[in-house]
């Protein structure tokens, strides 16, 4: 059972913390941090740093790390051991049948759109609870605890570390 003070909000900030970091990516969670103080420690800290080396450490993480990506953030790799497993078809099936629409070169099993769809089932009435812990007991808590506790171990940066700290406070 999913814990209760999950929201939407909360869900696409989580969502929006997985991405790419760009040149106004420091801004945005600057600003969010004035509401969301556990935020506020990682932005003083990625202020010492420049852009590329946030991006090097996302890189290193999530996508391409060397020797391995210690954290990708997508179901198949810690179900299934490698990308684009079989929850992949089921997800974008899925999401077809609650009207959401792929997004092109984003696999359906990214946590990110993991995430978002997760408040999108909270935010429309016309899905029920049920149909949100349905979702959430096959797809986000089979994988994310383990991501979750990666991330707090393997980042070397508090912004990921905090991400992790709070996904996993989720269960």
């Amino acid at each position: 059972m999913p814990s209760e003070n999950i929201t939407p909000q909360t869900l696409r900030l989580f969502a929006g913390l997985l991405a790419k970091p760009t040149e106004e990516s420091l801004v945005a969670i600057e600003e969010i941090a004035h509401e969301t103080h556990w935020l506020y420690d990682a932005v003083q800290e990625l202020k010492e740093f420049s852009l590329e080396h946030w991006q090097g450490e996302h890189t290193r993480l999530f996508i391409s790390g060397h020797p391995k990506t210690f954290c990708p953030p997508f179901e198949s790799a810690y179900v299934h051991g490698i990308m684009s497993g079989p929850v992949t078809s089921e997800l974008e099936q899925f999401y077809h049948s609650i009207g959401l629409e792929s997004i092109a070169d984003i696999p359906a099993d990214y946590l990110g759109i993991m995430l978002e769809c997760a408040a999108y089932l909270l935010e429309h009435p016309s899905y029920t609870d049920e149909n949100f812990q349905s979702y959430w007991q096959k797809h986000i808590i089979k994988w994310v605890p383990r991501f979750a506790a990666d991330l707090q171990k393997d980042s070397h940066l508090r912004l990921y570390q905090q991400l992790g700290l709070k996904l996993e406070e989720l269960f």
